[in-house]
């Protein structure tokens, strides 16, 4: 790395990065479908030839699946290759709606690099419309699955692959042109990055690539993981249904152990993971070494930076990947699923992996780790409306969890950049009127730092349709650490019956009003420590109601006042009836499932 020209170094960073937001960009701009061009539900990523991600603004899928079976000295400028298969994808695809297509860049009639982009598109086919069958028994159901292919040959389209997807999807003309969006920004990018390899040269450019990837190891090891004692520790959370059986504990385990002084100081032992499921909540993760799950999990390393400042500048590239031993059960658990078993509701289980870790660190580091959060799931509509068919698919976000230094954040996405769907949009496309969105209050989980609320929107129907669901947390919640109490779970309810997290083809009438409530994160710290007019700032604002400042936070308020004398008379005799407050809260749901309580070494 010393030998590395600093100034090219930079020149050769600020280029990547700028490529990665044109791609995005670009596909923003000209894709058709709104989960796509207004929900953002995609990303770019670029790596070099060695297939090795050099960005790290956020996670991408792989390129291994494309070298595999097509070596790279038989591609050819103009070349786009796509493909979705889930168990044919080395890991790095999830479920058959993601569907991502690989340029290669070229200089002196080589392969140097290439660029990518993958996203959540609205139907590939399947049982249902938008491609998640919430009871799929077998990857059959769930679409049309691709294994690698040639979509472009030299700047052609295939256009009888493409007539194919499209005669397969219920949304053929959005898929047609989310496709050519993504190709078109990824054959741009593929245009700017080899400008990169002619102005400097191939030699030291790629040479700059190591120094990237070389630094990001070093930072991570010196800067994060030094911060973990030497030792093993585990934790494990649940997915608490998978569509086809009865709501039950499905395992998640995690056993850490760090040695500082080995050559890869991380080793993760996923043994004790529940059977593969029967519905689609399995995540094929066994594959290349586990090298997509590494850069999943890296960015959770970097709560442990000295500051989030210093965090948010902390890419998470190819660099992690040896720092970190994946060590997998047997074929035939969550993450080791056997072909078909259905993945479509994978996310029940990688996003819990995410808290997994999280949750195992906090054990290791006293608690320094943000609490829980569950910052995705999908909800929709679907029907017939003058124009034909529709769907309509919204990947909402929830609150993330309470951190040593502040609150957790309201509706935030694990998807870097995506978003709602705009009220007004909404309206004007589909039949229904948006009359609610805004903070569900108390959803939060109470803490010294609260955690962060989920949304409350709601929809009412102007004509007969169907209402959707893929999510989890709807009977258990985000945990609380470190004495922080649990969030709130889901909730949809329509005109006051509650739904299931996991439904595809509930009948919802017109002028009926379907409510969602998404997950509030879990709380930091013992809420009776909270600052008393930060509470009253919450109870201003609506985050936090009167009750719940009372019940949760022991806080007395007279009209906008803190009543301060009651206050701490009320606290005390709160504590008193809580006793000690627990490291973790996981709240109320486990009575309600079976499968396994937490072990004596996990809690």
């Amino acid at each position: 790395m010393s030998d590395v020209d600093p100034i090219l170094l930079e020149i050769v960073e600020g280029t990547l990065s700028s490529v990665e937001r044109e791609v995005e960009t670009a596909i923003a701009r000209t894709a058709r479908s709104p989960m796509i061009r207004d929900a953002h539900d995609f990303r770019a990523g670029i790596h070099d030839r060695r297939l090795r991600k050099l960005t790290g603004r956020s996670y991408s899928a792989l390129v291994q699946p494309i070298a595999r079976d097509f070596p790279l000295a038989t591609m050819r400028p103009g070349d786009v290759f796509f493909h979705n298969d889930v168990y044919l994808s080395e890991g790095g695809i999830g479920h058959l709606p993601d569907l991502c297509v690989t340029v290669p860049v070229f200089h002196g009639g080589e392969v140097v690099a290439f660029v990518q982009a993958f996203g959540h598109h609205d139907d590939i086919g399947g049982a249902v419309p938008g491609s998640m069958p919430s009871h799929a028994r077998s990857a059959f159901e769930e679409g049309l699955m691709v294994p690698p292919i040639k979509l472009w040959d030299q700047g052609v389209p295939n256009e009888a692959a493409l007539r194919i997807m499209t005669r397969n999807s219920r949304m053929p003309d959005s898929l047609a042109g989310d496709l050519d969006a993504e190709c078109s920004a990824c054959l741009m990018g593929a245009r700017r990055l080899g400008e990169l390899f002619d102005r400097y040269g191939r030699a030291a450019v790629e040479t700059c690539f190591d120094a990237i990837i070389d630094k990001t190891t070093e930072t991570f090891r010196r800067e994060l993981l030094a911060k973990i004692p030497d030792g093993t520790y585990v934790w494990e959370d649940y997915a608490e249904h998978d569509g086809v059986d009865p709501p039950r504990l499905h395992a998640q385990r995690i056993t850490l152990t760090v040695d500082n002084a080995a050559a890869v100081p991380l080793v993760i032992d996923f043994t004790g993971t529940s059977p593969q499921a029967k519905g689609p909540i399995n995540h094929a993760g066994d594959y290349a070494d586990g090298v997509f799950l590494k850069k999943w999990l890296a960015p959770i390393l970097r709560n442990l930076a000295d500051t989030p400042e210093r965090a948010a500048e902390l890419d998470v590239n190819e660099g992690v990947v040896p720092l970190i031993e994946m060590r997998f059960p047997e074929k035939g658990t969550l993450l080791t699923p056997v072909f078909p078993a259905p993945t479509n509701a994978r996310t029940f289980v990688i996003l819990r992996l995410l808290g997994v870790l999280s949750g195992v660190l906090a054990k290791a580091t006293n608690g320094r780790m943000p609490a829980d959060q569950e910052t995705i799931r999908y909800t929709g509509v679907y029907g017939d409306d003058d124009r034909g068919p529709y769907l309509m698919r919204e990947v909402l976000g929830g609150g993330s969890g309470g951190r040593y230094y502040a609150d957790g954040e309201d509706t935030i996405h694990v998807v870097p950049d995506s978003r709602n769907i705009p009220a007004e949009f909404a309206e004007a496309r589909w039949p229904f009127l948006v009359e609610r969105l805004g903070l569900a209050a108390d959803s939060g989980g109470p803490g010294e730092h609260r955690g962060g609320l989920g949304y409350d929107k709601h929809i009412r129907m102007l004509r007969d349709a169907h209402y959707m669901s893929i999510a989890d947390r709807s009977i258990l919640s985000c945990w609380g650490v470190n004495g922080g109490r649990a969030g709130s779970p889901f909730r949809v309810d329509i005109d006051g019956a509650e739904m299931d997290g996991l439904v595809d083809d509930q009948p919802v009438r017109a002028g009926q009003v379907i409510r969602v409530r998404t997950t509030g994160g879990g709380g930091w710290g013992d809420p009776f420590d909270r600052d008393p007019s930060a509470v009253a700032a919450d109870v201003r604002d609506g985050k936090v109601t009167r009750t719940g400042a009372r019940d949760d936070y022991g806080v007395v308020l007279t009209g906008d006042e803190v009543d301060a004398a009651a206050t701490a008379e009320l606290r005390a005799r709160l504590r008193a009836a809580r006793g000690p407050a627990p490291f973790f809260d996981r709240g109320p749901g486990y009575p309600r499932l079976s499968g396994g309580r937490p072990g004596a070494d996990v809690d």
